[in-house]
């Protein structure tokens, strides 16, 4: 019994004295996570093609929830598991902040980038953008890239169901009636060179709040210049010279293919409308729709 136990010491001693073989891999993490968190706790403005830089202020309340994420993501160790495993922590040096993939546009719906970012630094409206492009052409950054933003609310697009994870939401300084200035879309045409360029965001993903939330929102206004975007390489547009539709092409099937809804369909038409045939919203399918639907349907 003694020499049993003896022999139990002597394993516990060996097993505590041995060299992590993991060591130099954790080292690795360990300095690849703090380059990370640096990159996700950086606050200084971004340069813009033709866009002078703008200064971010950063209150209290948003070092405190980015503290709190650095410290999320600095967390490691063991985690219990319902079936009374529990996990073991090997940390991999394979690994980067995820990317977006969608950037989604609104206009505020308020009447001046003041009253916007007053909204986006209040708890209480439980709402914010990763920027705000005012009417004079003005860029204010409100949150990392890589962080997740509260623009997109309930929505989806294809089989994303979140698209707050996946996306940089971008906000115009416009109530909704009038129409975007020509500085406040250079800027933004500005801003999405960088995005797309940093980010590698597919043409197609460059949406409207209205795509992804069609039976709530109607933003951007029937006044925002898809086709502008979509010359540059921002989004996609329809044919110039529209194919006719197959006699047996599914409108619904083609609007749920696109990425929309289709639940209520009537309110997936206008969306669809609201961004391709901004002459015309309303819930009718004429052979115009029908077959611009064809022609974005046929691109993605």
């Amino acid at each position: 019994m003694r020499k049993s136990f003896y022999y139990l010491i002597s394993a516990v001693v060996i097993t505590s004295c041995s060299t992590n073989p993991y060591k130099a891999s954790e080292k690795v993490y360990d300095a690849k996570l703090k380059t990370l968190k640096d990159q996700i706790s950086t606050k200084e403005p971004q340069p813009l093609p033709y866009v002078a830089e703008t200064a971010i202020s950063i209150d209290t309340l948003y070092a405190k929830q980015l503290h709190i994420f650095k410290d999320s993501i600095s967390k490691m160790g063991s985690t219990p598991l319902q079936n009374g495993i529990n996990t073991e922590w090997i940390g991999t040096v394979n690994f980067n902040l995820r990317k977006p993939n969608f950037i989604i546009i609104h206009h505020t719906a308020q009447d001046s980038l003041q009253q916007t970012v007053k909204t986006f630094t209040k708890t209480e409206t439980q709402v914010s953008s990763h920027y705000v492009i005012s009417d004079n052409g003005k860029v204010v950054q409100m949150l990392n890239d890589y962080l997740r933003a509260w623009h997109a609310g309930t929505g989806s697009w294809g089989k994303n169901t979140d698209i707050n994870s996946s996306s940089i939401g971008i906000e115009l300084d416009n109530n909704g009636t009038e129409p975007f200035t020509e500085l406040q879309i250079n800027s933004l045409l500005a801003l999405l060179t960088k995005l797309k360029k940093d980010y590698n965001i597919p043409a197609q993903n460059i949406i409207g709040h209205s795509d992804i939330a069609p039976t709530r929102k109607k933003d951007p206004s029937a006044l925002f210049p898809w086709k502008i975007l979509a010359e540059k390489g921002f989004g996609i547009w329809s044919d110039d010279f529209l194919e006719i539709a197959p006699l047996d092409f599914n409108v619904e099937q083609g609007l749920r293919i696109i990425g929309y809804d289709t639940k209520n369909l009537s309110a997936a038409v206008i969306a669809f409308k609201l961004h391709y045939i901004q002459s015309q919203v309303d819930a009718t399918v004429d052979e115009n729709t029908k077959n611009t639907i064809y022609s974005i349907y046929k691109k993605q």
